[in-house]
C-alpha cells in the first residue's frame, strides 16, 4: 500500500495493493494493522455506500463536536471527483480544498481526518460509493456547506445543467460563516 500526501496535512490519498490476473482482480480494502502500522489509527465503526447517476453532487457535509467523523472514502463502481475541505479553525489550509478521482480503475482510497467537510460528484454514469466512518452519524450535529461556494471556487467537473443535487444541499451556507 502507497500513501500519497496532499497539500493539506493529514488529508490522504492511498493506494492498495491490487493483485491482477486472468480472473480479475484482488485487494483489500481495508486491513487494521496495515493502516495502523501507517500511521492511520482511526477506529472505524460505522460502513456506509451510495450508488448515484452521472452528475450526482453530495456535499458539502460534515458532522460537528463530539460526533465529528473521519472518513476513508473509495468508488467501487464507476468514477467520481471527490472533495475535502479543510474546516479546522487553527488549521494554516483552512478553507482550502483539494480533490482527487476515485475509481474503480485507480482503487484508490481518500482519508478525509475530522474537522473536513466532504462531498462528491459522479462522473460516470452510475457509481456506488463507499465510506468508512470513525463515529457514529448524528443528524443533530449534521453541517453543510454550499457546493457552488465562490470563495472556494471549487470545480466539480460537471456542467451546472447537469447537476442532480438534493434540496438540502441546496441551501447549506457558506463557508465564510464557518470561520
Amino acid at each position: 500500500m502507497e500513501i500519497i500526501k496532499t497539500p493539506i496535512a493529514d488529508l490522504l490519498i492511498i493506494k492498495p495493493d491490487v493483485f491482477f490476473d486472468e480472473r480479475g482482480y484482488f485487494s483489500e480494502s481495508y486491513n487494521k494493522e496495515k493502516y495502523f502500522a501507517q500511521g492511520i489509527c482511526q477506529n472505524f465503526l460505522q460502513d456506509n455506500m451510495s450508488k448515484s447517476s452521472y452528475g450526482t453532487l453530495r456535499g458539502l457535509h460534515f458532522q460537528q463536536g463530539e460526533y465529528a467523523q473521519a472518513k476513508l472514502v473509495s468508488a467501487v463502481v464507476g468514477k467520481v471527483w471527490d472533495i475535502a475541505v479543510d474546516l479546522r479553525p487553527n488549521s494554516p489550509t483552512f478553507g482550502q480544498w483539494h480533490g482527487v478521482e476515485l475509481s474503480d480503475e485507480n482503487h484508490l482510497q481518500f482519508l478525509i481526518p475530522r474537522g473536513f467537510a466532504h462531498g462528491f460528484s459522479v462522473l460516470s454514469e452510475t457509481a456506488i460509493f463507499t465510506y468508512k466512518c470513525d463515529n457514529l452519524y448524528n443528524k443533530q450535529s449534521e453541517g453543510g456547506i454550499i457546493y457552488n461556494d465562490e470563495t472556494l471556487n471549487i470545480d466539480w467537473k460537471i456542467p451546472a445543467e447537469k447537476m442532480i443535487i438534493s434540496e438540502k444541499d441546496k441551501y447549506h451556507s457558506k463557508l465564510k460563516n464557518k470561520s
